[in-house]
């Protein structure tokens, strides 16, 4: 294994479960915010933004939100990057 090998991102993107979404406002409207991006930083800490649908329907833009600072979902994005570690240790290579 190279150290001396540059990766550029590590990121996921994580479902929300139902009991955990929320709902925000941009641009006068309103969207139900259903996924997480998780990227991994330099530093080794996270970062995550939200993306979902406006309630009124449509597709709408795609349009990032803040994470709310709950428990909840700070638990679930910890759990999420240690499940996406584990998968990525876990490749069984290039098909």
């Amino acid at each position: 294994m190279s150290s001396d090998i540059e990766v550029g991102a590590l990121a996921i993107n994580v479902t929300v479960p139902q009991e955990l979404r929320w709902t925000d406002t941009r641009r006068g409207e309103a969207f139900t915010l259903t996924t997480l991006n998780v990227r991994l930083l330099p530093d080794g800490r996270l970062a995550a933004k939200a993306y979902g649908r406006p309630v009124a329907g449509g597709r709408g833009g795609y349009v990032s939100f803040p994470v709310p600072d709950e428990p909840e979902l700070a638990a679930l994005i910890a759990d999420a990057a240690t499940r996406a570690g584990a998968l990525w240790a876990a490749h069984r290579g290039l098909d």
